[in-house]
Parts: structure tokens; sequence; C-alpha cells
């Protein structure tokens, strides 16, 4: 269900949420967030020189599973990143993370969308260095930028933290015991910033101080920033229902715009990794069934706009499958995990062929696998396509007419 707020100008209903992103708004320090004081910036919009008067936000009202029945967690369309999490989670690391992260979102976004690219490379500033902008935002996570601490040591709940780019814990001085671990791929899709095609960053968090030995299930939250024509905070937490977007506004805030509790079906594929149809006769099968069905193809090749616009559209199949010669590329533990967990929360489902990627144990930190997200209807057809049976497909009942 999509709830936004409207303002009223001149007898027209606008969008409030509507976000140039200003870039000196994502330049704030870090110290933005857990203090935000919204009276001493900007107190008012206008559009066509008259002010704008949002109507009171819609309540998403969601029965909390750690309290009685008779108790609700009023979590409201129009909520401040900060207000909504204080009203999903009582627990304060996490909400230290999940904002602290957020910052580190904004900063990036400026950075990939003022980049400059060449023949080779999109690079920007990081202090006196010019880096390509993947490993830009890897250092904004990690590394000390000017007066800006890291994101995730700044927290203090981060215990480790790992990238794809080098996939290795590094230590961020936070406890393991009330502490949590978080693996994050910086900038997925950093090899079409030049098009202009959206990119994103992905991280999932578990608790303590493990990222092998454990799966996708574990988490008690994942997210993604999504780099585009508007700049989004999509987040899901394990004890909370629903997939969460939050729009950055002009004055640096993330606000919440929509919640996704359901996937429906609907004929809107996008076809990871069509080599692999060369020489995996099934894979074939499924993309030409999508053909034929008329299905409406959407594929930009960037995996963070390709899965959130599943979560968007409320409906879709994105599917990423290997072959003899063409083998996985996706890593379990960065991506395919993270966005499984926020697929599945927003009522969607995800599968490997067999099971869901949430099932998947993550032995090594570069664990790869193929993957399959959408809505029930579809992953059935995914797995019954390549493997010949779905797990998810109700058995007939003995006795019944075929």
């Amino acid at each position: 269900m999509e709830a936004t707020m409207v303002c009223c100008s001149r007898g027209m209903l606008l969008p409030l949420a509507v976000s140039s992103q200003h870039p000196t708004a994502l330049l704030s320090p870090p110290s933005v967030s857990p203090s935000f004081n919204s009276k001493s910036i900007i107190k008012s919009s206008s559009i066509f020189g008259e002010p704008l008067r949002a109507t009171p936000p819609r309540l998403s009202i969601k029965l909390s599973k750690t309290r009685r029945l008779s108790s609700v967690t009023r979590c409201a369309i129009g909520d401040s990143l900060e207000g909504f999490l204080t009203k999903a989670t009582t627990d304060k690391g996490l909400i230290r993370v999940l904002t602290c992260m957020g910052e580190a979102l904004r900063t990036i976004a400026f950075k990939v969308r003022t980049a400059s690219c060449g023949g080779t490379a999109c690079v920007n500033s990081f202090g006196d260095e010019q880096l390509a902008v993947d490993m830009l935002a890897d250092k904004l996570l990690f590394e000390v930028w000017l007066d800006i601490s890291p994101a995730l040591a700044y927290s203090h709940f981060c215990k480790y933290a790992c990238s794809e780019e080098v996939p290795e814990l590094q230590d961020m001085g936070g406890p393991t015991e009330g502490g949590f671990s978080v693996a994050f791929d910086p900038l997925d899709g950093s090899s079409i910033v030049d098009t202009n095609f959206t990119v994103g960053t992905i991280f999932g968090v578990w608790p303590g101080d493990k990222l092998t030995g454990v799966t996708g299930r574990d988490q008690v939250a994942a997210a993604m920033g999504i780099y585009g024509p508007r700049t989004t905070y999509v987040l899901a937490l394990k004890d909370f229902p629903g997939t969460h977007e939050f729009l950055l506004l002009d004055e640096g805030k993330w606000q919440h715009v929509k919640e996704t509790t359901e996937i429906n079906e609907g004929k809107l594929f996008s076809p990871g990794n069509l080599r692999a149809t060369f020489d995996n006769p099934n894979y074939d099968k499924l993309v030409n069934y999508y053909v034929t069905e008329k299905y409406t193809l959407r594929y930009t090749g960037g995996m963070v706009p390709d899965v959130n616009q599943i979560i968007v559209k409320e409906k879709g199949i994105f599917t990423n499958v290997v072959s003899p010669s063409s083998k996985a590329k996706l890593r379990l533990l960065f991506e395919v995990a993270p966005l499984g967990f926020l697929i599945e929360k927003a009522g969607g489902y995800s599968s490997d062929g067999y099971q869901s990627v949430l099932d998947k144990v993550i032995n090594n930190l570069d664990d790869r696998t193929q993957v399959a997200y959408g809505s029930k209807n579809e992953i059935i057809r995914f797995e019954k396509t390549l493997y010949g049976s779905s797990r998810l497909e109700e058995p007939v009942p003995v006795g019944a007419a075929s």
C-alpha cells in the first residue's frame, strides 16, 4: 500500500516529498541526524511563490510482535528516519547504525552525482585524492574524510565491517555483545555510472561479531541506498513488518514515503546474465516464456534498481542464472542475502533454484550464487522451469483428480 503527503498551491494537489537533492545539504556532518533540529533549517517549502501546507500524515498501523495484540506501533508516512526507527525498534544500537549509514548514503549520493567520468572510470575527490567512485564510497564507509568520521566507526555499535571491494573483516571498535557486524557493497553498478543509470549501495546487518557461519535470515536489518533521479533509502528490520522507503529531501532529511508489505503477480521481468541462455536451455526456456507471454522488459544492468522496482511496483521477477560457461558472480553476503531480506520483508520470495537465499549458509565471505526475486507464482515458475519442481507449490492431495 502506497501513501503520499500532498500539499495545496493555487488550487492544485502537489506531492510534498519532491527533492532536487541540493548538494550543500548532502555534505552535512554526521552530527546532523542524531541531534537533528528541523527548526534550524528550512521551516517551510514553497512552489510557485506560495507556501506549501501539508495534510496530516497518514498512519500505518502495525501490530508489534513484541507487545500484546492490544498494543500497536504507529509509523506514519511522512516520519523522519529517526522518528520511524524509534517506533520500529527499541534497540538503540541498531538505530544508531542505520542512522549513521543513512548519513553515509547521503554523502555518497552527492559524490556519485558530481563525479567526473572519463573513458575508463568515474572519479571524484576524497580529501586530496581523486578516486574511482566505488572506492570513494568504500572509504566513506570505512575511513576518515576531512572532519567526517566513517559511518560505521562513528556509530560505536559496529564490531566488524566487510566490503565487497576488499572482502576482509575490519574491526570498527564496537562491542561484541550488543553490537553488530555489517557487510556491504559500497557502489553496486559502478560500471554504469558514466551512462547516468541508477546505481546504489547494499548492506546487511547481523548481530554480534560473525559474518560467516550465518544465514541471511539471521540479519536484524538490511537496506539499500538508491542514487537515481531521486535518492532513496530502502530498509527493513527483522522484528517490524514491511520494507520501507525514505526519500532524501532538499534539506538533507530522510522522509518516510512508502511501505511495501505485499508483492503481487504482474508481467514485469528483469533477466540478468542472459549469456547463460546459450548453454542453459532451461533458462532460455524461461526467458522465452516471458517474451511470448508479453511480459514488460525492465532491465538496467544494475542489480539495485532492478530489484528495487519489484518493491516499488509491487510486482515482477528478477533473475540471474548460471550456466556451465557463465559462473555465478553475485555475492551471497554482500548482495544476495541483504536484497533477499528486503524482498521477503516486502512480501515477496527469493530462490537459488531450490530454497530461499535467506536459508543459504554463508561459509566464506566471497560465496557466490544464482538468484531470483519476485512474487510467489513467479518464483514457483522459476524453480519448476529450471529444476522441475518448486518447494512453494501446494501439494496435490492424495486421490485428487488430475
